[in-house]
């Protein structure tokens, strides 16, 4: 900011030694210190706004540009230099109604399966489902258990 060399501060503390008096100088030198340091945190102050208004105006710069390109656009762009045949997107398309049918076969099940009367349905766990998964007749309750040979 200014250029002083150590003769020019020599001058003025002489000067100032003469003019202000050795008794009072120390309390001009804080003084003169204080006024430094606000007029330095001013600046300092000064310059992070001008900083941060102009990083601002760069973001809004790039975000504008962003809003510009479409995604689709960039998506368009990959898909065609991955796949400039189109054959990856017929094989995807291929493989959604296989998986639709699939889906539909099996809500077509589960539809059937909703269509019969619940007294038709047994529980899994009935004593039905437990008869057919053990051929052997179930004990009574005044029966007794024999045991199978």
């Amino acid at each position: 900011m200014f250029d002083l060399g150590w003769s020019e501060m020599l001058v003025i503390l002489v000067v100032a030694l003469i003019v202000i008096g050795p008794k009072d100088l120390p309390k001009v030198a804080r003084e003169i210190g204080r006024w430094t340091a606000k007029a330095r945190a001013m600046a300092r102050e000064f310059q992070r706004s001008f900083d941060e208004m102009a990083r601002e105006a760069e973001l809004e710069e790039l975000k504008a540009k962003l809003q510009k390109i479409n995604p689709h656009t960039i998506s368009q762009t990959v898909r065609e230099t991955i796949d400039p045949k189109g054959e990856l997107d017929r094989l995807g398309r291929e493989l959604d109604i296989r998986e639709d049918l699939e889906r539909s076969a099996t809500s077509a099940s589960s539809a059937a399966a909703a269509s019969t009367p619940v007294s038709a349905r047994e529980p899994p766990g009935s004593e039905t489902s437990a008869r057919a998964a053990d051929p052997a007749p179930a004990a009574g309750a005044g029966d007794t258990v024999k045991e199978r040979s």
